[in-house]
């Protein structure tokens, strides 16, 4: 059943709305108070890394401008906001001498959280390694994992008895093949043994990571947040069936196997070769600890075509400002599949979104696109939750335009418009939209599509 074949919405009335953002793409103040330099900071500054050269140094000044920001939230009735620390701002050189000022910014960020009802949801790390960690070989340096856990013990100490939630990564395939194997992201490698190794480091992050928050405050929620798709083939052609099968592996089975599995793939094993990172057999107990959620961060399809040229999908919905098709029935098709394959915990959506070449004109920004792929995914993640998957909450990618990675400020995904020269801030159409769907979804009503 594709999305558009429901006709009614119905949500839990405690189902929990929420928006999603991340440290190095809206905090700016990249020297201030304190902060020590991350990969990104570096990457960002070399040049042909980044378009136009951008850098995340101002963003859209939220170290400066949260309090505003919260209200923006409230007047949303978002009833939770998905941030990630920046490991940098609190610990300039990813161990030893902690910086009060960075961890008060957390204190009063969290503290204004929830004076305006809104619960915190926080990511220990997004992608923003400290760049004196890099420089002892970064994410494919195991003794990483014992920094992190350090880091994580103590975030739990100074804020978990406010949070909803602490996740310990987000989408480390991210991490490890953009930034180790693609060169897309930072440190900028081009390595495919050091990708699985920082693979295999960022696994052994999260699980010291849960074994030291739980032996800090065993009734805090925990879990990690990854970024998956199903894998569709272009034909029913042997090698594009044989590559779809090595793209599960290595996206979604590389990480999900460890974790709930204890094991790699014997297929990504294989297909990886002398690429496949070193690891010890007691580090999967480790990994495969008990977790309270799994964020799940969905966009669109994966696609494999072994044709020369590759068949391109057919993109029945079109495509958004990056190039992603929008393919709305994915994510029920995703969610199912994991189900059947997992023992799995609560899910909550942690990202979802489009990014639109929007404009503001005369104060207001028409971004009926967005609308559009939100109502879409919407109706297909309430079509998996009455067949059954316990989905907790959904957070829109992003809450604001942002930086975005190697695209800097090009791309928007945001609900509410930046002006990144003056940092105005106004609601785009798509945020009044979601501001009113769901005043209505609390109402526990049917919501027709």
């Amino acid at each position: 059943m594709k999305p558009t074949d429901t006709q009614f919405m119905q949500f839990p009335r405690d189902f929990l709305w929420g928006a999603a953002t991340s440290a190095y793409q809206i905090e700016g103040a990249a020297d201030i108070d304190g902060r020590g330099p991350s990969i990104w900071d570096t990457f960002s500054r070399t040049p042909g890394k980044t378009r136009n050269g951008e850098t995340g140094d101002i963003a859209c000044e939220h170290y400066f401008r949260y309090e505003n920001d919260i209200k923006l939230m409230s007047d949303l009735g978002l009833s939770g906001y998905r941030f990630s620390l920046s490991w940098s701002r609190v610990q300039p050189d990813g161990k030893g001498t902690w910086n009060e000022k960075g961890w008060d910014f957390y204190d009063r960020l969290v503290d204004e959280l929830l004076e305006h009802g809104i619960r915190p949801f926080a990511t220990l790390f997004h992608w923003d390694l400290p760049q004196t960690l890099q420089q002892e070989g970064g994410l494919t340096n195991r003794v990483v994992a014992d920094y992190f856990a350090n880091y994580a013990a103590q975030a739990v100490h100074r804020l978990g008895d406010r949070l909803a939630s602490l996740a310990t990564l987000n989408e480390p395939w991210c991490s490890a093949v953009l930034g180790h194997e693609q060169g897309k992201f930072a440190p900028g490698l081009r390595d495919t043994k050091l990708a699985y190794q920082a693979a295999h480091t960022l696994l052994l992050m999260h699980g010291k990571a849960i074994q030291a928050m739980r032996g800090t405050l065993a009734s805090l929620p925990l879990g990690i947040v990854l970024n998956q798709a199903p894998i569709h083939t272009a034909t029913n052609s042997e090698a594009d069936r044989q590559q779809a099968a090595i793209d599960y592996a290595l996206f979604v089975q590389w990480y999900m196997d460890p974790i709930f599995n204890g094991c790699y793939p014997t297929l990504g094993l294989e297909t990886l070769g002398k690429n496949a990172p070193h690891y010890n057999e007691n580090d999967f107990g480790l990994i495969s600890q008990p977790i309270d959620f799994l964020g799940i961060n969905y966009y669109t399809r994966g696609w494999t075509s072994t044709s020369k040229p590759p068949i391109q999908p057919p993109a029945p919905y079109g495509v958004n400002d990056m190039g992603w098709e929008t393919y709305p029935e994915g994510l029920t098709e995703l969610l199912f599949e994991l189900q059947a394959k997992y023992k799995l915990p609560p899910i909550y959506i942690t990202e979802n979104g489009m990014a639109v070449a929007d404009q503001c004109i005369d104060g207001r920004v028409t971004d009926t696109p967005r609308i559009n792929f939100v109502q879409h995914h919407l109706q297909a993640l309430n079509h998996a939750m009455q067949r059954g998957l316990d989905v907790r909450g959904y957070f829109y990618w992003s809450l604001f335009d942002n930086y975005e990675w190697d695209s800097g400020y090009d791309k928007r995904f945001g609900l509410i418009h930046v002006d990144y020269t003056t940092q105005q801030r106004t609601l785009k159409d798509s945020a009044l939209w979601y501001r009113d769907f769901i005043a209505k979804a609390r109402l526990g009503i049917p919501l027709e599509t």
